[in-house]
C-alpha cells in the first residue's frame, strides 16, 4: 500500500485525522509507516469522476480510499462497485461513522485517528473485506 486519497466529501476531516496522527504521541510511527496522502488531481482522477472509477483507480495505485459515501445509488456507485468487484486483495474503503463529528469533537476525532493507523498498520490482514467503518 502507497497511501490514502480523500474523497471529496471528506478532505476536512481526513487532514484532521493526518494532523493527529502527524503530532507528537503518533508522529514517530506515522513517519515510519511512509505513507502519502495523494489529492485527485495527483492520481489522474477529478472529483465528477463516477465512484467505480475511483475505486478502481485506487486498487491500481494501492491507494485506500477513505469516504463518508454509503450510498447504493446505481450501478456506478461506491457501495455496488465494491460489490461487484470486491476480491481477496483489494484494499478496503474506509468510511467515516460520522465525518461531521470528527471536525467538531477532538476525542471522537483521535478515536478515528487511531482507528484509521490500525487499519493502515494491518492492511494486509483486512484485504478483501470490502469496507470498513472509523472508528
Amino acid at each position: 500500500m502507497r497511501g490514502i486519497l480523500a474523497d471529496n466529501d471528506v478532505a476536512g476531516q481526513v487532514a484532521t485525522l493526518l494532523n493527529i496522527l502527524e503530532g507528537h504521541y503518533w508522529g514517530d510511527l506515522w513517519k515510519e509507516m511512509n505513507l502519502t496522502f495523494h489529492t485527485f488531481e495527483e492520481v489522474g482522477l477529478s472529483e465528477d469522476d463516477p465512484d467505480s472509477k475511483i475505486w478502481r483507480r485506487c486498487q491500481e495505485l494501492e491507494i485506500v480510499l477513505i469516504t463518508a459515501n454509503r450510498n447504493a445509488d446505481g450501478p456506478e456507485s461506491l457501495e455496488l462497485t465494491i460489490r461487484r468487484e470486491n476480491e481477496p486483495t483489494s484494499l478496503p474503503v474506509l468510511t467515516l461513522s460520522d465525518s461531521k463529528r470528527v471536525e467538531a469533537d477532538r476525542e471522537y476525532a483521535e478515536r478515528t485517528a487511531v482507528g484509521l493507523i490500525d487499519y493502515l498498520f494491518r492492511i494486509d490482514d483486512i484485504r478483501g473485506t470490502g469496507r470498513l467503518y472509523l472508528p
